[in-house]
């Protein structure tokens, strides 16, 4: 047999429990849950990453000059005597053109590819003019006139071909002796070359 106090209690509890369900319904009816969507649009947005450039390289087409020396030469030349010379044609220096491929980024050169090496003003060599004909001879001098001879027509018997006078000392005639008497040569010496005409001793004097 129950006690009466316990229905009491039994009671007390199960209302206690349906005002405390129906409190907590309308909390959350006065208070719904937030969407998935709705976090997610009050959430903070993460940056996204900023893309790193990529250098983009450029190619150009560039050329260079470089000059050619000119080369030397000697030529004979028949119509100007021996001993003379002139530059004839005066040398010019050529050029060569060379065309490269070139890679640059960021504006720094990378590489270089040479395409074409092309000569484009051909070098002039220098000529020189070299004489070789052989000079005339130099016009034969005219023999001074013979001295007069010695007073008394007389020649000296050491030599024939001429007259050397009898005196106290005879010279070649156009030579450096003082005489006082002088002789056209040559002369043979037939005896005794008393005057010293015979300087080299070949037998001919005033030669």
């Amino acid at each position: 047999m129950a006690r009466p106090g316990a229905k009491t209690w039994a009671a007390i509890g199960l209302g206690g429990a349906l005002v405390l369900g129906v409190g907590i319904a309308a909390n959350a009816a006065s208070h719904p849950a937030a969407s998935t969507s709705e976090i997610a649009a009050t959430a903070p947005a993460s940056p996204s990453p900023t893309p790193t450039p990529m250098p983009t390289p450029e190619v150009r087409t560039e050329t260079a000059d470089e000059a050619i020396p000119f080369a030397a030469t000697t030529v004979e030349d028949a119509t100007h005597d021996v001993g003379w010379t002139a530059v004839t044609t005066n040398g010019q220096n050529g050029v060569k053109t060379k065309t490269y491929r070139v890679t640059y980024v960021d504006g720094v050169e990378t590489a270089r590819e040479l395409v074409s090496d092309a000569v484009t003003t051909p070098p002039v060599d220098q000529v020189t003019s070299v004489g070789t004909r052989q000079p005339a001879p130099p016009p034969a001098v005219a023999p001074a006139p013979a001295p007069a001879p010695a007073p008394g027509g007389n020649c000296d018997p050491n030599y024939s071909g001429a007259c050397v006078p009898i005196a106290s000392d005879v010279d070649c005639a156009g030579g450096s002796g003082n005489g006082p008497a002088y002789v056209q040569g040559p002369v043979t010496v037939v005896g005794t070359d008393i005057y010293d005409l015979d300087r080299d001793g070949d037998g001919i004097g005033c030669e």
